[in-house]
């Protein structure tokens, strides 16, 4: 386990974020890693760092406080107060996310308190949003195991048996179990890239989605849009691990249909299941779930933005995530072994000359902007995706795996 986390360690740092060309690193974690953190901190600092800052979080902390305090106080409290990050955006410090599930620590917590400690603490660092959206920034989310999440998964193991268990399946689709995982990921992005240039050389139009589930949704995309894939291009960090998905960002004002969840989405630790959502001219008109309804509709409600689509990526049924068989109940995890979309804001790396454009421009073209960002998934092995492109029709998606 020792060398698998060293290997962890160094791919995140010397091939996701490429920290060495960095001095200062801040971390983002939930106590439940302090040790992985700790070592995280000494490898960077071998590394020549000037400095790693810790912002360090205790999700039963957050529980006990939203439980004892109002809607109102929320806005004044010090914990969702995230000014920090600010401070050093302008340091340019490099950003690490570790991302750990601990399901159903905050059932019990008012949606509308979660959802409001959300926008509050997302409000209070605007330089570090503006900074991520504009490309300006090095950062990584990065998943991680807890003995929670792992007893929650397999609850017929004991506590370390079913921590081993879920940590040797995360050291799996990172590709930590092969001999040189930079190695082998620079040849996973590889692939994905390719992948990435045939659907860019396709020039695609519109995007048409159908399942046994009932999907029937059209994207359509703008005529400077561009795919995308992490590391796509040379040198370029990576800022999901892991991370299969090629990806765009569509005209958020032409969606119309409606579209199933082909996998539970986990939102600020609560559950999401089995919900649909429909669409016309661009917007949410409906939505249901037989799980979490009252929290899809906070999502749903968050801004004038979060009404709409950001992203669309696509996922092969046969990407290592997806081989496992298993629902991580993460979303950094289950949407890389499914195609999926997302609620809210657009990345500007998807418009062709972005950084040329004006915000009036931007949103002109249909690039979404919004506080949120909501992946959920809908890929299943029946999924078929038409694509109207610059050579008429083609199915670019069959049976739930790349046709191209």
């Amino acid at each position: 386990m020792k060398e698998l986390e060293e290997k962890y360690i160094k791919l995140l740092l010397e091939r996701c974020m490429k920290i060495k060309e960095k001095e200062i690193l801040f971390i983002s974690y939930d106590i439940i890693n302090q040790n992985f953190v700790d070592k995280i901190k000494k490898h960077a600092l071998d590394l020549g760092l000037k400095e790693v800052y810790l912002d360090a979080s205790d999700i039963y902390e957050k529980k006990d406080v939203l439980n004892s305090i109002s809607k109102e106080e929320i806005k004044k409290h010090p914990l969702f107060n995230a000014h920090i990050w600010d401070e050093h955006a302008k340091k340019d410090a490099a950003f690490l996310m570790i991302s750990s599930e601990l399901p159903c620590v905050l059932d019990g917590v008012s949606i509308e308190k979660l959802a409001l400690a959300s926008k509050v603490k997302m409000e209070s660092k605007p330089l570090y949003k503006k900074k991520q959206k504009d490309n300006e920034l090095t950062w990584l989310i990065a998943v991680f195991p807890n003995k929670v999440w792992a007893k929650a998964k397999f609850p017929d193991l004991d506590e370390d048996t079913a921590y081993e268990k879920l940590f040797d399946l995360m050291m799996d689709v990172t590709l930590c179990h092969e001999n040189d995982p930079i190695e082998s990921w620079n040849q996973q992005l590889e692939l994905q890239s390719q992948k990435m240039q045939k659907l860019n050389d396709l020039k695609i139009k519109s995007l048409h989605y159908t399942n046994s589930l009932g999907t029937d949704l059209t994207v359509e995309l703008s005529d400077l849009a561009l795919w995308q894939s992490a590391g796509s291009e040379e040198n370029a960090i990576i800022v999901n691990m892991p991370s299969y998905e090629v990806f765009t960002s569509p005209n958020c004002y032409k969606t119309s249909g409606i579209v199933y969840s082909s996998k539970p989405l986990v939102y600020n630790s609560r559950l999401i299941d089995e919900f649909w959502i429909k669409f016309a001219d661009g917007k949410v008109i409906d939505f249901d779930a037989k799980e979490g309804k009252e929290l899809l509709k906070e999502i749903i409600e968050g801004d004038e933005g979060s009404k709409m689509l950001g992203e669309v990526a696509l996922v092969g049924k046969n990407s290592p995530i997806a081989k496992t068989n298993f629902v991580f109940g993460e979303t950094c995890l289950d949407e890389n072994a499914s195609c999926h979309i997302a609620l809210g804001a657009g990345f500007t790396e998807c418009i062709d000359k972005a950084n040329k454009m004006d915000e009036k421009e931007i949103k002109k073209i249909g690039l979404n902007d919004s506080k949120n960002h909501v992946d959920f998934m809908i890929g299943t092995d029946d999924l078929m995706i038409e694509a109207k492109t610059n050579q008429g029709a083609i199915l670019i998606f069959k049976d739930g795996e790349f046709n191209i």
